[in-house]
């Protein structure tokens, strides 16, 4: 399934191949845990900004499960696309916390380019929590092709 959505987002001219190491995967993964540990410190005194880093956290994760796959977005929906590809990946078991984060990519963009964009304090801590266990099933996955990667990942939204 995966390698039939790939060959046709890279016929579309969405995706291309980047040849890359578990360095270059690591590297990304470990940004989206900082950006997580980074709004984990503001949850309590800035929603949008919490909101903005964890969904920079899980767009970072799914660039690295793309990478991990040889390949890298091209196109002028390089958000949408990684969002495609991470939900195909990781598959139905976890379809909800990929609806979740088209759900955010969305709302990020009508927070960049539209005034006046609500956000609650309830929907800042769930996407907040999902970007914790998207991130945590990414690494778990690229953990699973590479055991050798020593990233560890712990924490918890409190």
């Amino acid at each position: 399934m995966i390698n039939k959505l790939i060959k046709k987002l890279e016929k579309e001219g969405k995706v291309k191949k980047q040849k890359a190491g578990i360095i270059q995967v690591e590297a990304l993964l470990r940004q989206a845990v900082f950006d997580l540990e980074e709004a984990k410190k503001i949850v309590h005194i800035a929603q949008r900004a919490t909101y903005l880093l964890a969904y920079m956290a899980m767009l970072k994760a799914g660039r690295a499960l793309l990478l991990l796959k040889g390949y890298r977005p091209d196109d002028g929906a390089q958000h949408k696309t990684v969002v495609e590809i991470t939900s195909v990946v990781l598959g139905n078991k976890y379809k909800n916390l990929t609806e979740q984060f088209e759900t955010m990519r969305r709302k990020r963009n009508r927070m960049t380019y539209e005034a006046g964009v609500l956000l609650s304090k309830s929907e800042t801590d769930k996407c907040f929590s999902d970007a914790i266990s998207l991130v945590q099933k990414i690494l778990a996955e690229v953990k699973s092709q590479n055991p050798q990667l020593e990233l560890k990942f712990e924490l918890n939204e409190k």
